[in-house]
């Protein structure tokens, strides 16, 4: 009974902190400003650090900490809230922030970091009027709880990898590391100068009427949260990132809602929202346009909500690419539903790698609008970056993927349904109803593609997918050793 009261006093607490978010109300903390190029203390365990040379272990090497009960997932927040504070409010212009948009503000948000660390109900504030520059900066706990990063300025990094310290890792900005209870917020922008990153002669990519543009090599995703819990995200405008916009990597109990996230179709590796290891995520309310994935689910992800979201452009919302170099991946549980996907190069897309193993399922599309996509509907199982993949023996297991109420229009260069399977491993129970996709321009593609699929047709599908198999393949008793 005690540990269930707590459980309900730890998600009331989370609640009231979305629900007073900005327009910070309470003590403000002043301190005398840093002279210039003075140093900074050495970092303790509580304060943020400059990313060393040796990288922060993958999620898939360390384990998250795990709250007492399994958290559920986010619901959409109602009702607009009072976006008020009464927690300590360390101003980072108060410790020596410029906001120029040319110093160096990163000692100043070290130190506020530090000092809001140690302060239960806490809030860093970044606030408006300003453009803020700092360098590849971890935040790290364990800090005190209900922690705000609240960001009503403007806040970027270096322009570019010529103005990158040689000293700061080049895979990452802004990580949030091993932190409980924390929120990400404001009404600022995060601006991530990937300009001249996507410029680098480095990743081919697609260009206007089929030309060849060069892209990044190893450029920094902007924003990373890393082994953390009950996180909150909201309000804040996220744009032009060198690579993905933002990661959550072994994280559980994650609140995404209200967020706008942009940069140029052709920006490559341009990912929106990136999950993986991440368990209980709600995404709620946001648009997102970029040049490659608006979301993109990773494996170790389960209890996944994505609602009323806008994408496009973009390549769609994907799950995957999972399997690759013969490794196991596991993703489960995860519902789309009252989205919007528009002028993109893919639809709802699951892509898996030849040679994997393990399982997907438990997949539901609701209610998604498609307009100008092409590939609507996609399962690819042959997933490959070049073309000297070969077809192998084993593979990730599909099963139990639904998609309902699919309406809108599809860009005739491809079928808008494509469903290819392994050829040692079949995809089942695969469910279609209310399906309904018809040309955006042109004559209209009524062949669907079918690979090794199996399902049910609940009612009739426009255009008509007669290639998908009823019932269940012969084999499927052989891979249940896929599961996870």
């Amino acid at each position: 009974m005690r540990s269930t009261r707590r459980h309900l006093i730890i998600l009331m607490a989370v609640a009231l902190i979305y629900q007073n978010l900005g327009n910070v109300e309470g003590r403000t903390h002043f301190h005398k400003q840093k002279k210039k190029g003075s140093p900074v203390e050495a970092p303790s365990s509580q304060e943020a650090v400059s990313p060393s040379p040796v990288e922060a272990p993958s999620s898939q090497e360390a384990v998250s900490p795990s709250p007492v009960y399994p958290p559920p997932v986010p619901s959409d927040p109602s009702g607009p809230g009072d976006n008020s504070s009464s927690g300590c409010v360390f101003d980072v212009t108060s410790y020596g922030a410029v906001g120029d948009g040319s110093t160096d503000d990163t000692p100043a948000f070290r130190t506020a970091w530090k000092d809001a660390c140690a302060v239960e109900s806490a809030v860093i504030l970044v606030p408006s009027g300003y453009v803020f520059t700092i360098t590849s900066t971890i935040f790290s706990g364990p800090c005190n709880r209900g922690l705000v990063f609240q960001v009503d300025g403007v806040l970027m990094p270096p322009s570019g990898p010529d103005s990158w310290p040689k000293t700061d890792s080049n895979k990452q900005w802004i990580v949030f590391y091993r932190l409980d209870d924390m929120t990400f917020t404001g009404t600022g922008t995060i601006e991530g100068n990937g300009e001249k990153w996507w410029e680098l002669p480095c990743k081919p990519h697609r260009g206007p009427n089929g030309a060849t543009l060069p892209g990044p090599c190893d450029s920094p995703a902007l924003i990373r949260f890393f082994l953390s819990t009950n996180l909150v995200v909201s309000g804040l405008r996220i744009q032009n990132s060198p690579q993905f916009h933002m990661k959550f990597d072994g994280c559980q109990g994650v609140l995404i809602d209200k967020l706008s996230i942009s940069s140029p179709k052709l920006s490559p590796n341009t990912d929106g929202i990136h999950i993986e290891n991440t368990k209980y995520v709600g995404i709620y309310n946001s648009v997102i346009a970029n040049g490659d994935d608006c979301i993109s689910i990773g494996t170790g992800c389960s209890n996944v909500e994505i609602d009323s979201v806008t994408c496009g452009p973009s390549h769609g919302i994907s799950i995957g690419s999972l399997g690759v170099h013969n490794s196991q991946a596991c993703v489960s549980n995860i519902t789309v539903r009252n989205a919007m996907i528009r002028d993109s190069d893919n639809g709802l897309r699951i892509k898996t790698w030849q040679g994997g193993a393990g399982s997907v399922s438990g997949i539901t599309f609701d209610t998604i609008e498609m307009d100008n996509v092409r590939n609507c509907i996609i399962i690819d199982q042959y997933y490959c970056l070049t073309k000297a993949c070969r077809n192998e023996t084993s593979a990730v297991y599909l099963s139990g993927v639904s998609y309902n109420n699919i309406k809108g229009t599809y860009d005739v260069r491809s079928p808008p349904i494509h469903f290819a399977c392994s050829d040692t491993v079949p995809c089942t129970n695969i469910t279609m109803s209310e399906v309904e996709l018809l040309p955006f321009e042109g004559e209209l593609v009524d062949d669907p593609f079918c690979w090794n699929s199996y399902g049910t047709q609940e009612t009739l599908t426009i255009p008509p997918i007669d290639c998908l198999q009823d019932g269940e393949p012969e084999s499927v008793a052989e891979v249940s050793s896929y599961g996870c």
